[in-house]
């Protein structure tokens, strides 16, 4: 029987934002037999771990880590310092701080939300507004997330906390650095964040499955004077444990923390300002083609300020509509997966086919950009998409400087 040629064969890149690329030495150090999770090796490295996991995060504080993707990170935060009955703040530039506020109410909270679309970042008065009503402090916490995956807005997490200082407001300021950690520049103490949260997939590129909950003293004290906390997601035993288990709330994630161990290595071998400055020239690649291609053609860039876009991902509409088509071919095609268009539109929106997003985060390099950009280059001829001409060249020019 003959079949068709294609160019799909071999490996395939996968850039969506998260599961990110995982690199050949997080996966060897996977590939072995189950440890002994009472003493040994896995019982010995988990200070080294917890230690340099509070590096890239840029604390001296404390973390938990969680058997749980960052919806469980969100749950487990929200669970040692609000109360049912209390009330959080949440800024929204995308879908996920929804979704954050959706858990909130889920263990009996209160959310407040301000709404700022799909396509611009926080606006400080707005938020000043809502802060400075707040004269009672009904607001425990502000639930701030830096990079919105769905919408790509990088909000301004320092911009905040000056804010909660000037109002002189005593809600604990909580970052959502699940699509940022590892991406952007993120200053958990110098920027004065209460508690922060990640996940293992993206920036920290390791499968999915363990998210991370960093805290200070100031959250740990709200802990302390919490009703009760569920014992499962309680942060005191994961970050103090007086037996290894409790790390983990029972057994361990033995894989994971190989992977995650050689994931750290890799992460200060080369160094976390050098992994935000790559992060940033690869980003600052394909905008330099997006842009081009948007010059006369059907492609928009979401977020139209450069610096409110993440370093991580990018997202895209196709004016007609074929951002599915586009995606589909490309996978089809070359072996490139890119990302749907998560939140952008409602799933009986005919809209929704328009957009779609390009993960650069962790494990990524020039040439895989490169690779990327040509991809797509490569669907939107196929598609006769019209477009702007010279985008490859604009993104070599960024690799090249």
């Amino acid at each position: 029987m003959t079949r068709s040629p294609t160019l799909a064969h071999g490996r395939g890149y996968l850039a969506i934002p998260g599961p990110s690329v995982m690199p050949d030495a997080v996966l060897q150090a996977m590939h072995r037999a189950a440890p002994n999770i009472y003493a040994g090796e896995l019982v010995e490295m988990m200070p080294g771990l917890t230690a340099d996991l509070k590096r890239v995060a840029r604390t001296q504080h404390q973390v938990a880590i969680y058997i749980a993707n960052g919806h469980g990170a969100w749950e487990a935060a929200l669970a040692n310092v609000i109360a049912p009955g209390e009330t959080v703040l949440a800024p929204a530039s995308g879908r996920f701080a929804h979704g954050w506020a959706e858990m909130a109410r889920g263990i009996g909270a209160e959310a407040d939300l301000i709404d700022f679309g799909k396509s611009a970042p926080w606006d400080m008065d707005r938020i000043a507004e809502a802060l400075r009503a707040d004269t009672g402090h009904r607001f425990k916490a502000v639930l701030a997330v830096h990079t919105d995956t769905s919408s790509s807005v990088r909000n301004d997490i320092p911009a905040l906390r000056a804010l909660l200082d000037e109002l002189n407001h005593p809600a604990l300021l909580m970052a959502d650095c699940i699509a940022s950690l590892g991406c952007e520049r993120f200053e958990m103490d110098a920027w004065g964040v209460d508690v922060t949260v990640t996940g293992s997939q993206k920036g920290l590129m390791v499968p999915p499955g363990v998210s991370f909950v960093f805290f200070n003293d100031k959250a740990a004290a709200k802990r302390a004077a919490m009703p009760r906390v569920p014992h499962y997601w309680d942060w005191a035993p994961r970050a103090n444990p007086d037996d290894f288990y409790q790390y983990f709330g029972g057994t361990a994630p033995t894989h994971h923390l190989y992977g995650l161990r050689a994931a750290l290595d890799m992460i200060h071998a080369e160094s976390v300002e050098n992994i935000w400055a790559r992060h940033r020239q690869l980003a600052e690649a394909i905008w330099a083609a997006c842009e081009v291609w948007g010059e006369t053609g059907d492609l928009c860039l979401n977020v139209a300020d450069r610096s409110y876009r993440s370093h991580a991902v990018t997202a895209l509409r196709l004016n007609s509509g074929k951002g599915t088509a586009l995606r589909e071919w490309t996978e089809a095609h070359l072996g490139l997966t890119l990302g749907i268009g998560l939140g952008m539109a409602a799933p009986d929106d005919p809209n929704r086919d328009a957009y779609f997003r390009l993960g650069h985060m962790g494990h990524l390099n020039g040439h895989m950009v490169l690779g990327l950009l040509g991809g797509v280059e490569a669907g939107l001829t196929a598609l006769d998409i019209p477009r702007g001409k010279g985008a490859l060249e604009a993104a070599a020019a960024v690799i090249a400087r």
